[in-house]
C-alpha cells in the first residue's frame, strides 16, 4: 500500500519546532512567588501526598546582616516553599538542606529552626522586612527542632538530654521523697524555676510551633493567642516542617499579600538574629477558571 505525506519546507518545520520548545518552557516556567492552592482538606504532615498539588518556589536566603549580631557567612541557601489552603487556614511547607540534626538545647548548643511572617494588617505598604517597625507589627509563627523532638516523646529530663552524664543523684530523687509526691514536686521544682515561674519556652512542649509578634529587630514577643500548629521531620537531606496558621486577612480578601521566611542552622551555630531570611515575597491565591455554560 503506498502511502503519501505531505512535504513541509525546513522553514516550516523549524518554526513549529521553535514553537514547541517556547510552549514548553513557558510551561515549565518557575514561579516568581508564593502560590496558594485551594484544596477540600490540609495536610496532616510534610510528608502528605496533597503537598503534590501545590506548586513549589524557591526561595533564595540572605544572611541577616543588618542588625547586631549580624550573620556574616552564608550557610542555606535557600529553601522551598509550597503552600495550601481549606479557605480558613493557611498551611506552609518549608524544605531546606541541612546534613546534621541539631535537636538538643544545652549551654553553647545551637538548634535548626524556621519560622514564616505575614504581615499584621493590610495596607498601602508592606512594613520593614526585618521583623516589621514601630506601629506596623508583622505576626511570625516560628518552629524549632527541639521543640519538636520534645512532642515527639523525648522525655523531658536531664537524663534524656545528657544520656551519657554521671550523676549519683538529684536531691528530688531521694528516697526519703518517694513517699510524699507533693514534696518530692516542690524539690523538683527548684531545680527548674523557669518552669516554676510559668516561662512558656521552659516546656514541656505540646506543640513545635509558637505564634510570635514584632514591630522591629529586638522586640519579639510571644502572641497571647496560639493559633498556628506544626510538624518538622528530618529526611535524607535536610528539613521538611509543615506550618499551619490563619490565613492572612489579605489571602482571606483574595488580594495579593506579602510573606518571608527565615532559617536557621544549630551546625552553623546560628540563633536569634544570626539566621539566614528573605525578603518579602508576593503570596497570592491561585486563580480558579471556572467552566463556561458552553463547555
Amino acid at each position: 500500500m503506498n502511502r503519501s505525506f505531505p512535504h513541509w519546507p525546513l522553514s516550516h518545520v523549524a518554526a513549529a519546532l521553535v514553537a514547541l520548545i517556547g510552549c514548553r518552557q513557558a510551561a515549565e516556567a518557575p514561579p516568581t512567588n508564593v502560590v496558594i492552592r485551594q484544596v477540600a482538606s490540609l495536610p496532616s504532615e510534610p510528608s502528605d501526598p496533597a503537598w503534590r498539588q501545590a506548586v513549589e518556589f524557591d526561595a533564595k536566603l540572605i544572611p541577616q546582616d543588618m542588625v547586631e549580631p549580624r550573620l556574616l557567612a552564608e550557610s542555606t541557601a535557600g529553601v522551598r516553599v509550597r503552600a495550601l489552603t481549606d479557605g480558613r487556614d493557611l498551611a506552609v511547607r518549608l524544605e531546606w538542606d541541612d546534613a546534621s540534626k541539631d535537636d538538643v538545647p544545652g549551654p553553647a548548643k545551637f538548634f535548626d529552626a524556621c519560622a514564616i511572617q505575614v504581615p499584621a494588617d493590610v495596607q498601602s505598604t508592606v512594613p520593614a522586612p526585618q521583623m516589621g517597625e514601630t506601629g506596623r507589627p508583622v505576626h511570625i509563627s516560628y518552629w524549632n527542632a527541639v521543640w519538636q523532638a520534645s512532642v515527639d516523646g523525648r522525655p523531658d529530663s536531664l537524663a534524656a538530654l545528657y544520656p551519657n552524664a554521671a550523676v549519683d543523684h538529684y536531691p528530688f530523687e531521694a528516697e526519703s521523697l518517694k513517699k510524699d509526691p507533693a514534696a518530692q514536686q516542690a524539690m523538683a521544682a527548684r531545680y527548674a524555676p523557669a518552669r516554676t515561674l510559668g516561662n512558656p519556652m521552659a516546656g514541656p512542649r505540646e506543640s513545635p510551633v509558637e505564634d510570635m509578634i514584632a514591630e522591629g529587630p529586638s522586640t519579639l514577643t510571644r502572641s497571647p493567642e496560639q493559633a498556628s500548629r506544626g510538624r518538622g521531620v528530618k529526611t535524607a537531606t535536610g528539613w521538611s516542617v509543615q506550618i499551619v496558621r490563619p490565613l492572612p486577612a489579605s489571602a482571606a480578601n483574595h488580594q495579593p499579600g506579602q510573606i518571608a521566611f527565615a532559617v536557621w542552622r544549630g551546625d552553623a551555630r546560628e540563633v536569634g538574629a544570626r539566621k539566614m531570611r528573605t525578603a518579602w515575597i508576593e503570596l497570592s491565591q491561585e486563580e480558579i477558571h471556572e467552566p463556561s455554560a458552553s463547555q
